[in-house]
């Protein structure tokens, strides 16, 4: 089947790493080479929508139809005509709907009053929360007990929520992230396909870092890229291996941006 969309995380491939003149000349590559081939493009990415933006104006990047954005809390569709970047991009409220369907009458608001005794914590800036997302730093020291604190508040409420933490690579902060139960970026990756009618084969996901794993594995194409660790390519390998899904893997030689690129030629080139 023709590949058909590239739907790609950001910091660590999609985005140039520092001073890497090869990432900058591949980017350019990459639009190109999505233009020639009519492959629509994707941001699936953890950051906050308004960072998403800031990022696309820093490095330059290729302007997307859709943005899924905050771990996979939000979707973003540009409306109007395919390739028109008049009109600003709004949430897709059927993708809205189906979150409040699983978390039901518990709001994030309600988690912010259960969770203000745990120390070690504080609640991020209001730009990195959303309706169905409420994120935290935390003591990276203490992150593995502070997790146990949220899960055990969770288990008492029963808020149907999970928990998603992890260390900020640039600054060593503990990160949590609440989400409803089971969302995640593959989640909403695989919601956005099924609206879109578009077969998981057509699909290719490019990605180097933990929280990519799940839509790596999920049935998709897969691009790793060299900056990855060696778990994750250990991981992603394995996981197509037992799926008998083995030549969907395309391991990169190449970091970030010219990895990308690097995958998106063996994914058109295979049959």
């Amino acid at each position: 089947m023709d590949l058909k969309v590239l739907a790609t995380d950001l910091d660590g491939t999609l985005i140039p790493l520092e001073n890497d003149h090869d990432n900058r000349r591949d980017l350019g590559e990459i639009e190109r080479f999505l233009h020639d081939h009519d492959i629509e493009l994707l941001f699936v990415t953890g950051r906050h929508f308004a960072s998403v933006e800031q990022a696309i104006l820093q490095y330059s990047l290729p302007h997307p139809e859709w943005i899924i954005c905050d771990v996979g809390t939000t979707i973003m569709r540009r409306p109007g005509p395919s390739g028109s970047l008049d009109n600003a991009m709004e949430r897709v409220q059927a993708y809205q709907d189906n979150l409040a369907s699983i978390v039901g009458s518990i709001a994030t608001t309600d988690l912010i009053k259960e969770f203000s005794g745990i120390q070690g914590t504080r609640v991020q800036e209001p730009e990195k929360q959303g309706p169905y997302k409420l994120s935290y730093y935390a003591d990276a020291s203490q992150l593995d007990s502070i997790v146990d604190r949220f899960q055990q508040t969770l288990a008492r409420i029963a808020a149907p929520y999970s928990i998603i933490a992890s260390i900020d690579p640039f600054n060593g902060d503990g990160l949590i992230d609440l989400l409803p139960r089971g969302v995640s970026k593959a989640y909403a990756l695989r919601w956005w396909a099924e609206h879109m009618t578009i077969h998981p084969d057509a699909i290719v996901f490019a990605g180097d870092s933990g929280n990519d794993l799940a839509a790596l594995t999920a049935g998709y194409r897969a691009i790793v890229v060299e900056n990855a660790s060696d778990a994750l390519k250990r991981d992603v390998r394995a996981a197509h291996q037992r799926a008998n899904t083995e030549h969907f893997v395309f391991l990169a030689n190449q970091k970030a941006t010219s990895g990308v690129m690097e995958g998106l030629k063996y994914h058109s080139n295979a049959h």
